[in-house]
């Protein structure tokens, strides 16, 4: 079988034990071949990997990335195709707050009926009776933009048992303060990077209260939902040459050293990605080398 997702250690996510090297499943929809996507979903958890994130809001054609053609195809409906009947050894963490109208255009639920609105649309697209960690996702704005009011109703909802977990995403230290007064927070879910460091503090602080930190765009950095690129800088290639690896392994290689709570779910469409993905988690990087990466 090769290297598997257990190379890269384990981490708590809630009251469960999760492999750090997950799997992202946004860029399943650009495919237009729905088996293949479900082959890739298959491969992953074959690998060891117990972590998939999703989204309602991953649905092509168009929504986040913006391409592909062919029939309506949602990430989240490929994830239970793939793994239903789920085992109780995978999580399947999704997100709320984003969401599609029918128009097309992006719109951000704020009130406890919106929130409701796509836990049940979860739910539904999962075929689900409860989601196992939902991530509040939020527009980060200047100033103090509170998230009591959306993550109090989540936590209500997941007192009705809707909800196993509850986590955060694109978020600030002063919301986690926030909720963390409210219920437990089992996650943090942020752009993060070796070219997209803004989150340093935040992923500091996650370490120090036992927080997974969970980065998103951690191969694609500030190309973002464009995905991988091949403009990388020259400490990357360098450390990859070292290594025999490409790049891209080296970047998920230093993401994971940025701490034991950090948690990978690189994105694919390929099954030779994946793997190559999953061998990251097997890449020690020295000390010289992490200072040269930054």
């Amino acid at each position: 079988m090769g290297i598997t997702a257990d190379a890269a250690g384990t981490w708590r996510l809630g009251d469960r034990v999760v492999r750090r090297m997950g799997f992202g499943s946004m860029r399943l929809t650009a495919d237009p071949d729905r088996e293949r996507a479900i082959g890739v979903v298959r491969r992953a958890v074959e690998l060891g990997v117990d972590h998939i994130d999703t989204a309602a809001f991953y649905v092509s054609p168009g929504g986040t990335l913006g391409v592909g053609t062919g029939p309506v195809r949602y990430a989240a409906e490929l994830v239970r195709a793939a793994l239903g009947p789920y085992r109780e050894d995978v999580v399947v963490a999704t997100k709320v707050g984003p969401a599609i109208r029918e128009s097309g255009e992006f719109y951000e639920a704020t009130t406890a009926a919106e929130l409701r609105a796509q836990v049940e649309e979860n739910l539904r697209l999962l075929g689900r009776d409860r989601l196992d960690l939902v991530n509040l996702r939020i527009v980060r704005r200047p100033g103090r933009d509170s998230v009591a009011e959306r993550f109090g109703a989540l936590a209500a909802m997941r007192d009705e048992g809707l909800i196993r977990h509850l986590g955060l995403s694109n978020v600030r230290v002063d919301h986690l303060d926030e909720a963390q007064a409210i219920a437990p927070v089992v996650c943090v879910q942020n752009s993060y990077a070796v070219d997209l460091r803004r989150d340093d503090e935040l992923l500091r602080v996650c370490g120090e209260r036992g927080v997974a930190f969970v980065p998103f765009f951690a191969l694609a950095g500030s190309a973002r939902e464009a995905g991988t690129f091949d403009d990388h800088t020259d400490p990357v290639r360098e450390v990859a040459a070292a290594h025999g690896i490409t790049p891209h392994q080296a970047r998920l290689a230093w993401t994971l050293h940025q701490g034991p709570h950090v948690l990978a779910i690189p994105g694919t469409g390929d099954e030779r990605h994946l793997a190559d993905n999953v061998a990251a988690g097997a890449v020690r990087l020295s000390d010289e080398e992490l200072s040269r990466l930054g």
